[in-house]
């Protein structure tokens, strides 16, 4: 048996071993019981994370190391879009993929010998899709500055490697630099929409910040500003003017922010005014996110984008890598809740093709969750909710027991603590 094969076996496996205890827990939370603090480690939930992490991603990854993605990746998408999404879907795969793969990718080795041996191969993997992505000569060459979706996924990309500036900016040979700046700034000349769109825009003038090009501040200000005029209350921003019930302050928007000043703050105070502002909007937001996992572990399927699956979770997710989490929410809370909800979904029937491709849906195949702007690509910014790993094995977030979450908590009858808006 080669390396690679005993490797996912290893994670099958785990995966596998834990589920019994999964299938109790969402038992007794059905019951109305909460789920006490067990006598685990949390690292069995970190093992679970990496047997999805290896199950979404290989497909992906290990096709364009190959240069075989465009000829091997199927690409659903509703009728009468397929071809135009030709135009966008590999980029989303590897942009959205590596900015959640980003943080581990980046991490410090650990104690795990065939998580190492995981994660020297995605690093190799990851800074070949960079290379061949970029390179005009290489069949998988993405499109940027072509479509209007390029500009999300360039911003995604970015994103990845402000995230992982190590492994996948000064580990690149400078001719794959040269391409990867060239690929992003084909994307100025396309028009963000007045909503969160300008938050890619900003994004890519941050990564151009970060490694010392040419940038546009103004760019980066008006996205900033413009923001936080849609500010609404207690926590959450409009996408645009209007409010939508939907996951968009997750996605992007909040993490955004908060990557955008991190990169600018070493450069320019211009914007430090805004920190504290953010910051507390963003632990709240946080906080809202963490008691809309109901007991079961599952979400409110509410409004767009839902075929992103977990990737709901994004902006708790960078809360925890962050240790930033808001009081009343403990890490190990945090990763027991975000644990059922995506084992939840990874298990749902129909999640993947016969070939191990994502398929479009939030709990399964459902086709008609395939808004215009979807197809198979989009499906991989689940890899958004995967940012924890980028912590240690031996951080709280990991080696705490687990322990219920707040709708556990509520509804098998603890006495949790009132909750209260913020203001401003």
């Amino acid at each position: 048996m080669n390396s690679r094969a005993t490797r996912r076996n290893f994670l099958k496996s785990a995966l596998l071993a834990s589920a019994p205890l999964i299938a109790a827990q969402g038992a007794r939370s059905a019951a109305g019981e909460a789920t006490p603090a067990g006598k685990s480690s949390g690292n069995d939930d970190r093992a679970k994370w990496l047997a999805i992490v290896e199950r979404v991603s290989q497909p992906v990854l290990e096709a364009i190391s190959q240069q075989k993605l465009r000829a091997t990746m199927p690409v659903e998408a509703v009728e009468g879009q397929k071809a135009a999404r030709r135009e966008s879907t590999h980029l989303e795969a590897v942009a959205r993929l590596l900015s959640g793969l980003a943080p581990w990718l980046e991490a410090e080795p650990g104690d795990h010998p065939a998580e190492e041996v995981l994660r020297k191969r995605y690093r190799e993997w990851a800074r070949l899709a960079i290379r061949y992505g970029t390179d005009p000569q290489s069949p998988d060459a993405f499109n940027f500055g072509t479509n209007q979706q390029s500009l999300v996924d360039a911003g995604l990309l970015a994103l990845a490697v402000v995230r992982a500036p190590n492994e996948l900016w000064a580990k690149l040979d400078s001719q794959t630099k040269e391409n990867l700046v060239r690929a992003l700034a084909a994307t100025r000349k396309l028009q963000p929409g007045f909503n969160n769109w300008l938050l890619f825009s900003a994004m890519i003038e941050a990564f151009f910040c970060k490694f010392g090009e040419p940038w546009d501040t103004v760019r980066i200000d008006y996205a900033l500003r413009q923001v936080q005029q849609w500010y609404k209350g207690d926590g959450a921003y409009g996408d645009g003017p209007e409010f939508h019930w939907d996951y968009l302050n997750s996605f992007v928007i909040q993490p955004m922010l908060l990557t955008i000043l991190d990169v600018a703050q070493p450069v320019t105070d211009r914007w430090t005014f805004l920190r504290e502002t953010v910051e507390e909007r963003a632990r709240r937001y946080a906080a809202v996110q963490e008691r809309l996992i109901s007991p079961e572990g599952t979400l409110p399927p509410i409004g767009r984008s839902l075929a992103y699956r977990f990737g709901t979770l994004h902006h708790l997710a960078e809360m925890a890598w962050r240790r930033d989490l808001p009081e009343g929410v403990s890490p190990a809370q945090a990763r027991s809740a975000m644990t059922a909800v995506m084992t939840r979904m990874i298990e749902a029937p129909g999640t993947f093709d016969s070939e191990g491709w994502l398929t479009i849906g939030f709990a399964g195949h459902q086709p008609a969750l395939g808004e215009s702007y979807v197809s198979t690509g989009s499906c991989y910014f689940c890899a958004a909710a995967w940012l924890p790993l980028g912590l240690a094995a031996r951080d709280e977030f990991w080696s705490a027991p687990p322990e219920p979450w707040t709708a556990q908590k509520a509804w098998s009858g603890v006495n949790i603590d009132a909750d209260h808006a913020i203001h401003g």
